[in-house]
């Protein structure tokens, strides 16, 4: 690859000392409770595992997991902080490669780390990255640390950005979840009010306390029809848009089709069809239970793992949805399944599956409406997140290899070596 004007090859060892962590147990840290972190092989959580009353670095860090299922993950690290042994830490020299007294930007180096740690790990036996193998990276870098400054900033901008969304996306779900519980367990009233028992008038029934207005009936008495696919696999495929699907192709209200989907020829859908409307909820019965999606007109044979469940007029199939999906109905099914190794939903616990709900269309409708409000809320969300993390791919691709440069974006133009 061609070196990049105003950019400089060096090893880290070359322009960081390199250090580890020490053993901090559990005890320790329940022991000493305190307000300075102390960070371990975890990924969750910024790798966090506590905090104590006392610290071990201060300053500006770039950390790593040296051993486990983590191994060669890159954290960014400042202030007062400490790590236990299994992390292993770089700390910028006094004087680099480059001139006298000049720094990495250490935000810029965690990020050019983080594509190329994982490199680097070994997988005999337990994953590693020790340090001597740290050390011995060679990396690409400007010669001005005002260019690396400004990488990193624009990178911890889209990072801030990412981690914004993740946060309302998490409330955006707790939402979701206390909406769900309100509204299928209590419903809302003719103003739009939520029902309680204090209120309005509930009665007893077979799962518990409802409203007066509600009942509970099998799913098979508010369905047209339940059935289940082919129990063959067509054994040829061919290019076509007719495809084979199986609860495996079920994900979040649609039909996830890929390039590994089988095609079937024309006749072998015409033998195998089955009308379904676009108000049909498909539901996966064997292997995962529980995949869910609406078919909208997709020409499509069903196999033997997705169930079909076809509404009656009076009844919202969006609700239904939205019902099949609560921990009532979802233990519900666990107590039906049969198989230890492949689980298994038979049709007929399908078709005797209790489901409470209001006899009215009108307030199916409420109901139906206020929650997929709220997931279409945290699924666009979920779509900006996405679009995020892509923006943040390209950019490091672009700016962590000088493909791109920012050097248009400093105040002061830098001479190199400056």
């Amino acid at each position: 690859m061609k070196a990049v004007e105003g950019w400089k090859k060096c090893k880290v060892r070359d322009i960081c000392e390199l250090g580890r962590g020490r053993v901090i147990s559990g005890q320790e840290i329940e022991r000493n409770p305190g307000v300075f972190p102390v960070f371990s092989s975890q990924s969750s959580n910024n790798g966090k595992m506590g905090a104590i009353d006392t610290f071990d670095f201060d300053g500006e860090y770039v950390t790593w997991t040296t051993d486990g299922a983590y191994a060669g993950t890159v954290f960014y690290r400042s202030g007062q902080f400490n790590c236990t042994n299994v992390c292993g830490t770089l700390h910028a020299k006094d004087v680099s490669v480059w001139a006298k007294d000049t720094q990495v930007c250490m935000p810029f180096l965690a990020n050019k780390l983080s594509t190329l740690a994982k490199d680097y790990v070994s997988y005999i036996g337990n994953p590693k990255l020790m340090n001597g193998v740290m050390a011995n990276i060679e990396i690409s870098i400007p010669i001005s640390k005002p260019e690396q400054t400004k990488i990193a900033e624009i990178l911890s901008t889209v990072d801030r950005a990412i981690e914004q969304t993740e946060a309302l996306i998490a409330k955006q779900q707790r939402i979701k979840t206390g909406l769900m519980q309100d509204l299928l367990t209590s419903g809302i009233d003719e103003h739009g009010n939520l029902r309680s028992e204090k209120t309005h008038h509930f009665k007893d029934s077979p799962l518990g306390r409802i409203p007066v207005e509600w009942e509970v009936k099998r799913l098979e008495e508010l369905t047209t029809k339940i059935g289940d696919g082919i129990h063959t696999t067509p054994d040829y495929s061919v290019n076509t848009d007719y495809f084979f699907i199986n609860g495996n192709n079920l994900n979040n209200g649609s039909i996830k089709l890929s390039e590994d989907t089988l095609c079937v020829d024309k006749n072998e859908y015409k033998k195998h069809y089955i009308y379904l409307d676009e108000q049909t909820i498909l539901y996966s019965i064997n292997g995962t239970i529980g995949n869910i999606a609406f078919y909208k007109n997709e020409k499509v044979i069903l196999g033997k793992s997705a169930a079909y469940i076809s509404c009656k007029k009076d009844i919202n199939p969006m609700l239904i949805y939205f019902i099949l999906q609560t921990e009532q109905v979802k233990d519900f099914y666990d107590n039906e399944m049969t198989g230890s190794t492949i689980k298994n939903l038979s049709l007929a616990s399908i078709r005797k599956t209790p489901i409470k709900m209001p006899t009215g269309k009108v307030e199916q409708e409420l109901l139906a409406n206020k929650i997929d409000l709220s997931v279409k809320t945290k699924t666009n969300e979920e779509s900006k997140l996405f679009k995020l993390r892509s923006l943040k791919t390209a950019l490091m691709q672009d700016l962590l290899t000088g493909e791109k440069r920012v050097t248009p974006l400093l105040t002061e133009p830098q001479e190199a070596g400056a």
